[in-house]
C-alpha cells in the first residue's frame, strides 16, 4: 500500500514558513517565489485536511494544528539531511556516528582523545550533540549516548567507562579558603550545587564524617564547565572531578581547598542500543573508547591519602 505522506517539497515549504511565520521569508530561504510558498502549503493542506495557516492581515499566522505539524516535521526533515549527507560523504558507506554526550565530559576528556580514533579509523566520523537527561533511542536518531548515572535503559547495551572522583575546588582568592582545610572547614564556605548531582556535597561531607547543615544550599547550575567557571569567579566552593579541569589548576585560577575525594555512586557509561550493536563502526568505536577509558581510569583515581 502507498504511504500516506506529502511531497518533500510541500514539507519544506512549509517548515520553512512556519519557522519564519512567513511566506516571502520562506521564499527567499528556498530560492523560490512567494506564489510557488503558497501553492506547496495549500497542496498540503489540501493533502491534510487541515488548516496549517490561517490569513490575516498583517501575513499568515500558524494554526493550532500547524504549530503541532511543524513541532513533529521539523526533527524529521532534519534526520533526513543528516541522513543524506552522510550518504554523500561517505558514498553509501554508513560511516558516521550520531552521540549523544555530556558536555563536559566530552569538551575535556573525549575530544582530546578522538584524534587518536579518527587516526586509525579516517573513514568513521563521530557528530556530537550534547544530552544531559536520558531519552529514548527510538524517538531520536542517535547510534549511542555518553551518559553519567545508571546503566538501566531499557533495551541497550551498557559499557562502564569510568567512575568520578570529585574534589572541591575554588578560586585562590575566595574568602576564607586556602589549602589543607579540614572538610568541616569548607563546609563553612559557600556552596555551588549541581543540578544533575544533587546530592553531591551530602555524599561527600558523609565520607569525611561531617555533619554540614548547610550540604543542600548554595546556587545550583547544571553543568562541570557553569560550576567550574562559578568557582573561578568567587561565588562558592563546587565540587568536580579534576581530569575535567587540568587546564585551570594548571593555570592558577583554581585551587583545591581539601584534597579528599570519594567514588560515585554512579558512573560514565556508553550506552548503545540493542538493535544497533552490531553495527560496525559503533563495534570499533565503542572498543577503542572502553579500552581508553579503561586505561586513563587509573591516572583519575585518587591515592590513598586523598580518600
Amino acid at each position: 500500500m502507498r504511504k500516506k505522506i506529502p511531497s518533500t517539497a510541500a514539507l519544506l515549504a512549509f517548515e520553512a514558513a512556519a519557522r519564519h511565520q512567513s511566506f516571502t521569508r520562506a521564499a527567499d530561504e528556498l530560492a523560490l517565489t512567494q506564489s510557488a510558498i503558497c501553492r506547496q502549503i495549500a497542496g498540503l493542506e489540501d493533502f491534510l485536511g487541515v488548516a496549517l495557516f490561517r490569513r490575516t492581515r498583517r501575513g499568515v499566522q500558524l494554526t493550532e494544528a500547524g504549530e503541532s505539524y511543524g513541532r513533529q516535521i521539523a526533527p524529521r526533515l532534519d534526520a533526513l539531511e543528516r541522513d543524506t549527507l552522510s550518504m554523500m560523504a561517505h558514498h553509501g558507506a554508513g560511516g558516521a556516528l550520531e552521540l549523544a554526550v555530556v558536555p563536559t565530559f566530552a569538551t575535556r576528556w573525549l575530544l582530546p582523545r578522538l584524534g587518536g580514533f579518527q587516526a586509525q579509523n579516517p573513514e568513521i566520523v563521530v557528530n556530537m550533540s550534547t544530552q544531559t537527561r536520558p531519552f529514548l533511542f527510538d524517538q531520536t536518531e542517535f547510534d549511542a549516548a555518553i551518559y553519567f548515572g545508571d546503566a538501566g535503559w531499557p533495551g541497550t547495551e551498557a559499557h562502564f567507562l569510568m567512575h568520578e572522583f570529585a574534589v572541591p575546588v575554588c578560586s585562590p582568592t575566595l574568602p576564607g579558603a586556602r589549602e589543607g582545610m579540614a572538610p568541616a572547614e569548607v563546609a563553612l564556605l559557600p556552596l555551588l550545587q549541581q543540578s544533575t548531582r544533587p546530592y553531591a556535597w551530602r555524599q561527600w561531607f558523609e565520607a569525611a564524617g561531617v555533619e554540614a547543615a548547610r550540604d543542600m544550599a548554595g546556587m545550583r547550575l547544571e553543568l562541570f564547565s557553569m560550576l567550574a567557571q562559578a568557582a573561578i569567579e568567587r561565588m562558592g566552593v563546587a565540587l568536580i572531578p579534576p581530569f575535567l579541569i587540568q587546564q585551570e589548576l594548571a593555570a592558577g585560577l583554581l585551587m583545591t581547598p581539601c584534597r579528599r575525594s570519594f567514588p560515585s555512586t554512579r558512573a560514565y557509561y556508553l550506552i548503545v542500543p540493542e538493535r544497533k550493536a552490531e553495527r560496525p563502526a559503533l563495534t570499533r568505536f565503542r572498543e577503542w573508547l572502553v579500552a581508553t577509558a579503561h586505561s586513563a581510569a587509573g591516572t583519575m583515581a585518587p591515592t590513598a591519602t586523598e580518600v
